[in-house]
């Protein structure tokens, strides 16, 4: 098996491209198991593959279209869907919301994984295989994952216990994905 064909759907960047997704399942059962520094530990790693991806495909000239839907359907998972459930189990863990708190919360952060993935597919319209832009237009989804892991930290320390204020912060961040900013490609 070739690892460096561009036709073979587990060359190097897609192989590195499912270790992602791996990293980013497997955070997920730590999440539900209040495990939430490891899951934050693999999610690191899931961004670390998620550049190495690219830089693998660009180098060794691998970039297809199934690895540019691939890559896409990793971030949603690992930066989409991943964090908004550490950021959700995390406040009711710690902050022990429950009630209409709970459901508001709930609410944002389906709305927060729709603009995610509403995000990951204009980007996928608008970009051709191995095409990369000298900058993003609006946050990308794995610095949206940053930005809700750095709301995880005050919450996990007490710093902010309530929900409401959560569920403002991750609207902003939701908003921020689909907005017209502009941030430099990596």
């Amino acid at each position: 098996m070739d690892f460096l064909d561009q036709h073979n759907r587990f060359n190097a960047a897609n192989l590195i491209t499912f270790g992602n997704i791996a990293c980013g399942v497997v955070a997920m059962y730590l999440i539900q198991q209040h495990h939430f520094v490891p899951a934050i530990i693999l999610a690191w790693i899931a961004g670390g593959l998620d550049i190495a991806d690219g830089k693998v495909a660009r180098h060794y000239k691998l970039s297809t279209e199934f690895g540019v839907q691939l890559d896409s359907f990793a971030d949603f998972l690992s930066f989409v869907i991943m964090p908004a459930f550490l950021l959700f189990y995390a406040v009711e863990f710690y902050a022990g919301i429950h009630g209409i708190e709970k459901v508001t919360l709930g609410g944002v952060f389906i709305l927060y994984i729709i603009a995610g993935l509403r995000r990951l597919v204009e980007f996928n319209l608008k970009v051709d295989a191995g095409e990369v832009a000298s900058y993003f237009e609006g946050v990308p989804t794995p610095l949206g994952a940053i930005l809700l892991w750095l709301i995880y930290l005050p919450v996990a320390y007490g710093m902010i216990g309530s929900g409401y204020v959560v569920a403002v912060l991750v609207a902003l961040i939701a908003w921020s994905l689909n907005s017209q900013i502009k941030i430099p490609h990596p």
